[in-house]
């Protein structure tokens, strides 16, 4: 299922679902472009999110704004040294913080950032690095 996520709702700071609507992509005046199928919408519960972005830098609009994390002068998201941002309990890895670069970059910090959330909700990790 392709699918775009355009909403986080919760209660009292604490993340309890995901919106969304499945996707299909068309050719339109000669670009490929995502488009919504009407009448599949959905709500997917969940206790935590993790966002894969990449290109040149986030988009600031919309969530990232929302959430009220900070950017460097570059547009990327700032971080500590635990990958999270500078908004409590969110985290950030990859081109969204280090901006636009290889791969396997990107996967280090994906091992690393999960090792930094294992820790902050559990008190410990015994995930590898």
């Amino acid at each position: 299922m392709v699918c775009k996520y355009s909403k986080f709702t919760g209660k009292n700071g604490v993340l309890k679902t995901l919106h969304g609507v499945k996707v299909e992509w068309k050719n339109e005046n000669g670009r490929m472009q995502m488009v919504e199928i009407p009448g599949t919408e959905f709500e997917q519960k969940v206790d935590l999110v993790l966002l894969a972005m990449g290109f040149l830098h986030p988009q600031h609009e919309g969530m990232l704004n929302d959430l009220g994390v900070q950017f460097d002068g570059r547009g990327n998201v700032i971080t500590n040294e635990n990958y999270m941002t500078t908004k409590e309990g969110i985290f950030a890895a990859g081109d969204m913080r280090r901006g636009q670069s290889l791969v396997v970059w990107a996967l280090n910090d994906g091992r690393k950032v999960a090792m930094e959330v294992d820790k902050y909700l559990m008190g410990e990790t015994s995930l590898k690095g």
